[in-house]
């Protein structure tokens, strides 16, 4: 019985990963590692020091950890630059009217992702309000591939990943969903995606009707 759905946020509900590109770029560029957006799809999904570490291998450097912390400070420093120029018209395609549609139907809504800004990003769409449990990088110890962070949402919902579906559009999302033992629809292109247990474009294709048969008839 569904009881609840589990978004991550950055690639499902807003396009983040522009702003996190930019900032990355940025910071690559202080080192002179070269850093392309190919990479950059590699990151998704991933805590900023496990992005970091992914960065600082294809360049080939090695630096001591407090060097580490001050570059992701600066690196998030400039993706809240860019974040705050996030307005409600920036959430994906269909993501406003199947929150809402959820909300109606008494499905419970969580957010499960691994961004330490979900709270301001939440604001800035104004979607804050609708999620029964948000939680984010500041409340996990283990990144995705790890279930953590939806076995977490999932216990703040008081239901059981059985009653549950994760929308991802990472790799590593989708990894960890079906880790926790979640329903998992994948948000991009089913080649990618292939663990998930379907995929769409963007959540612009999917309604609540059409999420049930997809569980009924898997």
């Amino acid at each position: 019985m569904l009881k609840a759905c589990i978004f991550d946020m950055d690639g499902v509900l807003v396009d983040t990963a522009k702003h996190h590109f930019r900032a990355w770029h940025r910071m690559a560029a202080t080192l002179s590692i070269p850093f392309t957006e190919e990479q950059n799809e590699e990151l998704k999904g991933v805590s900023r020091v496990d992005s970091l570490e992914k960065i600082l291998s294809w360049g080939n450097l090695v630096l001591d950890n407090h060097k580490k912390h001050e570059l992701m400070e600066i690196k998030n420093k400039w993706y809240l630059e860019y974040v705050n120029e996030i307005k409600s018209s920036d959430m994906l395609p269909g993501t406003q009217r199947f929150l809402s549609e959820l909300k109606v139907a008494h499905i419970k809504l969580g957010l499960g992702s691994s961004s330490k800004n979900s709270m301001l990003i939440l604001d800035k769409l104004g979607l804050r309000d609708l999620f029964d449990s948000i939680v984010d990088g500041n409340k996990i110890h283990f990144s995705k591939p790890h279930p953590e962070v939806f076995l977490k949402a999932a216990q703040e919902l008081n239901v059981h990943p059985s009653e549950a579906v994760v929308f991802e559009d990472a790799v590593s999302g989708v990894d960890a969903a079906k880790a926790g033992g979640f329903y998992c629809v994948g948000i991009g292109r089913k080649e990618v995606l292939a663990n998930a247990d379907f995929v769409i474009g963007s959540l612009n294709e999917i309604n609540l009707e059409k999420l049930k048969v997809e569980i009924t008839s898997s």
